[in-house]
């Protein structure tokens, strides 16, 4: 078997492939694919060019490979085209197992990022790849920019009001990643992946306190409050109105359910918000 990761020099492409060799798979069996090589030296395993826009890259990239995970791309409003590009080389290569990095719910969310990630599930099936579609929560370490502004200001500020958020670190997610791979079964599963606690920003800021050793308030805002207190950041109004809609989002519930599911695929439990805030600090 062998197993191509896309965006391996990204944040969860590396752990991915960590977590591939930490449960068994040799080296010569993993393939880096990444738009600079150079920068998939240190990871031990072929690395091949890969780029989302450019098709005759994924064809070449595909060549030998059985199966792939598509880490989905971080260009927002581009990502369904380069989706779409990996899909159909794939399709084309007849890869035994296909498995696509999602968002939570992502056919019914209203979440601003649901619907490139809808669109890419959607032409997954068209494609009759044999696929598993992991749906992640948020990434524990999307909040370390707020855990260093809390260290200069004492206070987490956020328009996510009350909304509880099941995050868990990469590295959880990525031993998923590997879990589908390495193990026979999971195709035409989709699994909604979150850590075992659904946390509240009230929990967060106290996750920050105990962290950094200073009191940390939380100050919800109103969702024009935050638009302003963006705007004030200098901002572009596109950046603004996309942070304004996350939160929204979370407001309203979209980040708050976890079953279980992601501990009992890993084998373990998931990483404490504590825990995972300190590593990626």
């Amino acid at each position: 078997m062998t197993i191509l990761v896309t965006g391996a020099t990204g944040q969860l492409g590396r752990l991915i492939v960590e977590s591939l060799l930490e449960r068994g798979a040799s080296a010569d069996q993993i393939v880096a694919g990444a738009r600079d090589v150079s920068k998939a030296a240190d990871l031990g395993v072929r690395a091949v060019h890969l780029d989302y826009t450019d098709p005759a890259s994924i064809a070449a990239a595909l060549d030998g490979v059985d199966s792939v995970v598509l880490v989905s791309g971080s260009e927002v409003g581009q990502r369904v085209a380069q989706h779409q590009a990996v899909i159909d080389a794939a399709a084309a290569a007849g890869v035994s197992k296909f498995v696509y990095t999602s968002a939570p719910k992502a056919t019914t969310s209203d979440l601003v990022l649901a619907p490139e990630h809808k669109a890419t599930e959607e032409a997954i099936a068209a494609s009759g790849l044999p696929a598993v579609i992991l749906r992640n929560n948020w990434y524990t370490e999307n909040y370390v920019r707020d855990l260093a502004t809390a260290a200069e200001t004492g206070v987490l500020s956020s328009g996510a009001g009350d909304g509880r958020v099941a995050s868990a670190s990469r590295k959880d997610y990525a031993d998923a990643v590997a879990v589908v791979l390495l193990e026979d079964g999971h195709i035409g599963e989709v699994y909604e992946l979150g850590g075992d606690v659904a946390w509240t920003y009230s929990d967060l800021a106290a996750a920050f306190s105990e962290i950094l050793g200073r009191e940390v308030s939380y100050v919800p805002l109103s969702f024009d409050e935050q638009v302003a207190a963006l705007r004030g950041f200098g901002l572009d109004e596109g950046t603004v109105g996309f942070v304004a809609a996350l939160d929204a989002g979370i407001r309203g519930g979209a980040l708050a359910d976890t079953d279980g599911t992601l501990s009992r695929l890993i084998g373990r439990p998931t990483t404490p918000l504590v825990e995972g805030l300190r590593a990626a600090a």
